[in-house]
């Protein structure tokens, strides 16, 4: 399994794909630097990773290992090889899943060393959890981001990540049935941790949104949801055929 990540690792020398691995947190940091700085640079750099910036880098990053095989070779470099397709499928994911850990570290160094230069506004210990917690819940995206890709398209793909996960921000982030769309759990769980509303605004300290029961089933809802999409997708990869 170890070699077909690294064989989708080095597919991606010299692409677009890779970059956008670091320029996504430092656009968002430098966005916040510009826009906000002082008091709510923290505050509004994970408003905007998570809210729009982190869902356009990881779609962008599946739909990028995806077009990598389809766009020039349509799969043709990978289907006579001796190798079961779902072990392919797992390394694409495995891949996503490494850059994706990446580029969350950058943000997590760079935000928290903006927390020296500005004003801190997020403990380091919350900014940690913040971190690993937005990591986990967006885990869920990546194999059906890369599914969504191979059927529809990156254009379509972006499109309706993008949409699921503002959409799931802006109208069920605050509702009773938050965790049924699971688009809205990483701006849900996130508010007892930063004390961030998704809006930048801080929690009111009585507000319901601070209570931290909710952390626990957004994260365990988001990994049963990782791992049932993987190995639905994966099956679903045997069947992958020359387009």
């Amino acid at each position: 399994m170890l070699r077909c990540i690294m064989a989708e690792y080095q597919k991606l020398k010299r692409t677009f794909t890779k970059k956008i691995v670091w320029i996504a947190p430092i656009i968002t940091m430098l966005l916040c630097a510009v826009l906000g700085a002082g008091n709510s640079f923290q505050n509004g750099s994970y408003n905007w990773w998570y809210v729009m910036i982190l869902p356009g880098a990881l779609t962008m990053i599946c739909a990028g290992v995806i077009q990598k095989d389809m766009k020039k070779l349509n799969y043709r470099s990978i289907l006579g090889l001796p190798v079961d397709l779902s072990q392919l499928w797992i390394g694409k994911i495995g891949v996503c899943l490494w850059l994706f850990f990446i580029s969350c570290l950058i943000f997590f160094i760079g935000v928290t060393f903006g927390g020296f230069v500005f004003k801190s506004s997020i403990s380091f210990a919350h900014s940690t959890e913040g971190s690993l917690i937005l990591f986990v819940t967006f885990l869920w995206q990546i194999p059906l981001c890369l599914f969504l890709t191979d059927r529809l398209g990156m254009f379509a793909t972006i499109f309706i990540n993008l949409a699921g996960n503002m959409l799931g921000t802006i109208f069920a982030a605050k509702a009773s049935l938050w965790w049924a769309f699971t688009y809205a759990i990483p701006a849900r769980v996130m508010c007892p941790v930063i004390k961030v509303l998704p809006n930048g605004l801080p929690v009111p300290t009585n507000d319901p949104l601070v209570g931290r029961s909710v952390i626990l089933p957004g994260v365990m809802i988001s990994i049963v949801l990782f791992i049932i999409l993987s190995a639905f997708t994966s099956l679903w990869s045997r069947n992958l055929e020359v387009k």
